[in-house]
């Protein structure tokens, strides 16, 4: 599925942040990042404590009323008509796109999911087309890679927005990387049932990342950056090196130590 067109509001006094489970459980530096960055623009971050999956899980792997069960619950989580903020294309993709799929023909709860979407916003889409985001970039000299996740590029056209705040910094250096819009080999549940496959194809988007020259890697998705950072690290140990080749993190904690000086 291409990324819809749609419009884009004003920037608000008021958003939610929907942060994922990986966020929270695994990252959560990527989350307050991501909030500090919304906070600076003007923006009150509210976080409503009781949100947890997506549902994408069970959704792809072919249990829809599981699915449906969580997402039921993530539905009644944002009342008010602000706009919905979520640090992974992944899970934007999952409540703007699927969340009316699943509950198609229920009379109460797909015009809430389809409400509900029309409020979701993947994190650089919302810095680029909402908040207009210009930050001087305060950081010194240095070359990244940018790996946007398949269903951040394909269903929210995240590939743009992350690479247009990248841009942005004057003194951030882009690599090209070969073959930039092929998966990473997580996939969700993918790697699970499948790890030979998933470990090739991880392998060869490090070996990519490495060759580009780039100093880290930067990714808007937390389940892709997780990937390929433990390969790279696992290669390493392999390999008897004791710092990391190829270091990287969440593109809202990049852009927050790009513009507020901190170095790195």
């Amino acid at each position: 599925m291409a990324h819809d067109t749609r419009s884009y509001p004003q920037k608000p006094a008021d958003a939610y942040l929907f942060a994922t489970c990986l966020v929270d459980q695994f990252a959560p530096e990527a989350g307050l990042d991501a909030v500090r960055l919304l906070e600076r623009e003007g923006i009150a971050i509210h976080f409503p404590e009781q949100q947890t999956c997506c549902g994408q899980p069970a959704y792809t792997s072919g249990y829809p009323d599981e699915a449906r069960a969580v997402a039921r619950r993530q539905i009644e989580l944002f009342p008010e008509a602000w706009p919905v903020i979520v640090p992974s294309g992944s899970c934007a993709a999952m409540m703007r796109h699927h969340y009316p799929k699943l509950f198609a023909g229920d009379p109460v709860l797909e015009p809430k999911a389809r409400a509900l979407g029309e409020r979701i916003f993947e994190l650089t889409e919302f810095l680029v087309h909402v908040v207009g985001f210009r930050r001087e970039d305060r950081g010194e000299p240095c070359t990244v890679a940018l790996h946007t996740s398949c269903h951040a590029r394909r269903e929210m056209g995240a590939h743009e927005t992350s690479a247009a705040l990248l841009a942005g910094l004057a003194e951030v250096t882009v690599a090209q990387q070969a073959r930039a819009e092929e998966c990473c080999g997580f996939g969700g549940t993918f790697a699970i049932r499948h790890p030979a496959i998933s470990e090739a194809i991880v392998s060869d988007k490090v070996a990519s990342l490495v060759d580009s020259g780039a100093s880290r890697v930067v990714s808007a998705d937390c389940g892709c950056l997780f990937n390929i950072l433990g390969r790279a690290e696992h290669i390493d140990r392999a390999a008897g090196r004791g710092e990391p080749s190829l270091p990287g993190e969440h593109l809202a904690s990049f852009l927050w130590r790009r513009t507020a000086g901190e170095q790195g």
